[in-house]
């Protein structure tokens, strides 16, 4: 029964879409439409459907399972932490805003002129590692929610669900994922405010949970960590930053802002389902535990949810994926063709089959298939050399040196953190911990790499300067 009430759910899903996708997008977009979401006339997107894109793009299926987690194992700090996150729709639009205004068209584009086409083709690269891990870490999310890791209906579920996101986003591109976004932020939106009636009475009742102070000590540390991060993690997000192109430069500043409060507060708002399972003792992962205590309604809920947040997500992936591969790996500017929307579709096809590859990492053992996942994660210590690259991008004798001096620093500290979690070996010193517990020695490798990165960007400059 249970089985049956999930699958239908996911065909009233597809078919929600699929409505969706037919009355708001021609049977063939331009390529302008594709690659930039203009609509059919030519006009750039209206603030609000920016801004509600924007947004559910980053409610990932993943970063709400996450708010839940850390607001589980850290109190409402947690959530807080997770949610200062969102903070980087600022970062990104005060620095893509000052670009934007001197005539660039992307970051790439950006890259190629201020240091030199490798270090662009270096950028592009780890952004596209980002759009690989974003296939499979958001089909793995809500494929849980249909059976067991690697059981039949899981595979079932993450094929169907990735198939479908790519049949609608060959369409109409960008486009598509626009429209499709507007209408997943609604139904976000609707669905969060039934867990939250559910879930909030009790909750009151029976009061916030409270956590020993060293555990909210631990939570601060991890707040330390989002506000470091949120200086670098935005720029290795095309999801995100492809969007702050397709509008007039005080539009795409207005609508991130509005995107930021939104999202964050979203994020903040679901930790409460973490809350929930501290203060009532219940063990597991909360975004599959919760919902069980509850029976087939609220899990019906939940799995819409992280169905509307994954499928969001996935087709920002594949759009931002075709744009990578047909526009900005060549640095090509002015109008899009039809040659390059027919790359970008081939682009999706192959990124949506390699994407999940790592889910079968499963089969690999339980240190391998870990290691493999950890493996192809760019997590936001690998790219944190990317803040002196775009927030110092105003040095004018900085160039190709100080990219690179600023890009491999934080890259070499993220890969050894990557190698020190996967093979539990240690390779930092203990000293370096900021503040305590699980994340006081990534908030001192974010702090220390960061302040590493921007005196190797600074003497590039200077050495540039005098050379």
């Amino acid at each position: 029964m249970a089985s049956a009430l999930t699958w239908t759910l996911l065909f009233g899903y597809g078919l929600f879409v699929y409505v969706v996708v037919q009355k708001t997008t021609p049977r063939r977009v331009s390529a302008s439409g594709f690659f930039q979401g203009e609509s059919a006339d030519g006009k750039t997107p209206r603030l609000w459907l920016l801004v509600s894109s924007a947004a559910i793009s980053w409610i990932f299926a993943k970063s709400i399972d996450n708010a839940a987690s850390l607001a589980y194992a850290f109190g409402i700090v947690g959530g807080v932490g997770y949610a200062i996150y969102y903070c980087s729709f600022i970062t990104a639009a005060i620095a893509i805003y000052h670009l934007r205004v001197r005539g660039y068209t992307s970051l790439p584009s950006f890259l190629v002129d201020k240091y030199d086409p490798i270090c662009a083709k270096l950028f592009l690269v780890a952004i596209a590692i980002r759009l690989f891990n974003e296939v499979w870490s958001n089909t793995k999310v809500f494929s849980l929610y249909f059976g067991a890791e690697g059981s039949l209906s899981y595979w079932m579920a993450a094929i169907v669900v990735t198939g479908f996101t790519v049949y609608y986003t060959l369409l109409g591109g960008l486009r598509s994922s626009l429209l499709t976004d507007g209408m997943q932020m609604l139904l976000a939106a609707v669905l969060l405010v039934a867990i939250l009636t559910v879930l909030t009475p009790e909750l009151l009742q029976e009061g916030f949970p409270n956590v020993e102070p060293q555990t909210q000590a631990a939570g601060m540390t991890f707040c330390g960590l989002a506000l470091v991060q949120i200086l670098s993690y935005p720029f290795h997000d095309p999801v995100l930053t492809d969007r702050a192109f397709i509008t007039s430069p005080k539009k795409m500043v207005r609508g991130f802002v509005l995107a930021g409060l939104l999202s964050g507060g979203f994020i903040l708002l679901f930790s409460i389902v973490g809350l929930y399972a501290l203060r009532l003792g219940v063990e597991g992962q909360p975004t599959l535990t919760v919902p069980m205590l509850f029976g087939l309604p609220l899990l019906l809920v939940f799995n819409a949810i992280m169905l509307t947040s994954a499928g969001s997500t996935l087709d920002s992936t594949f759009s931002s994926t075709a744009k990578l591969s047909a526009r900005d790996w060549f640095n090509r500017s002015g109008q899009p063709t039809e040659l390059q929307a027919h790359t970008g579709r081939w682009a999706m096809i192959a990124i949506a089959i390699l994407g999940n590859l790592p889910l079968l990492s499963i089969y690999l053992g339980d240190r391998i298939g870990p290691a493999i996942i950890l493996a192809t994660t760019i997590s936001g210590t690998m790219v944190m050399g990317l803040a002196p690259i775009f927030l110092l991008s105003f040095i004018r004798s900085a160039g190709t040196l100080s990219f690179h001096l600023a890009f491999w620093s934080g890259l070499i500290l993220g890969i050894l953190r990557v190698i020190e979690n996967a093979f539990q070996t240690e390779i930092f010193p203990a000293w370096m911990a900021l503040g305590i517990g699980e994340y006081a020695i990534d908030l001192g490798i974010n702090v220390y790499g960061l302040i590493l990165c921007v005196i190797g960007y600074l003497l590039g400059a200077l050495l540039n300067r005098k050379s």
